[in-house]
């Protein structure tokens, strides 16, 4: 299913196209060949010092460690997650190597989410982000080591059919697009008075 942006102005097609949809094909199934593309576009995002503090925790739905990652989501987000050809969790370094505090790490491990959703909306691919899981479970499932902190779940795909969702979700998958206006984000000068 494509929804397209209804732009302002004319912008990338493949950011235009791209969006999270929680209606995801549970019968296709992504191989490690789909994923190479979207693990090195997110290589090539812009680091802070160069310090590339993402990394990425996955598994592919039959693996048993499917559903640990699945239970480390929030109970609203299950049913959907379950069908997800690949379940994910971006976790972010905090500490450089010398130990300097990487105050950036979400912001560089954000941008690397941010190319990993391009290229997989450019290679047909759905990809839908989340913040509602559990950050402990995931550091136990996943056995991340000290240092580290989940940031988000990331589903990844190929689109669904949206009637297989519950009415809530179905609704809001087939609804329309809505985003700030652009001069309620981007102030020239200072910002507004209020």
């Amino acid at each position: 299913m494509r929804k397209p942006a209804d732009t302002a102005v004319p912008i990338l097609p493949v950011i235009a196209e791209r969006w999270s949809p929680r209606a995801f094909d549970p019968e296709k199934t992504l191989t490690d060949a789909d994923l190479k593309p979207l693990f090195e576009a997110a290589r090539w995002a812009p680091s802070s010092s160069n310090t590339q503090p993402w990394r990425f925790v996955y598994a592919f739905r039959g693996e048993p460690f499917f559903d640990a990652l699945v239970d480390c989501a929030a109970e609203g987000n299950q049913p959907w997650v379950r069908r997800v050809s690949v379940l994910a969790y971006a976790v972010a370094k905090l500490h450089s190597d010398s130990g300097r505090s990487l105050w950036h790490n979400r912001h560089d491990t954000g941008i690397a989410l941010g190319y990993l959703l391009l290229q997989a909306t450019a290679n047909g691919l759905a990809v839908h982000p989340f913040g509602g899981f559990d950050s402990d479970k995931v550091i136990a499932a996943a056995h991340v080591p000290e240092g580290f902190e989940p940031c988000t779940g990331i589903g990844i795909g190929f689109p669904g059919d949206p009637d297989m969702l519950p009415e809530r979700d179905r609704l809001r998958e087939v609804g329309g697009r809505e985003r700030l206006a652009v001069s309620d984000f981007a102030f020239h000068g200072q910002w507004p008075a209020a």
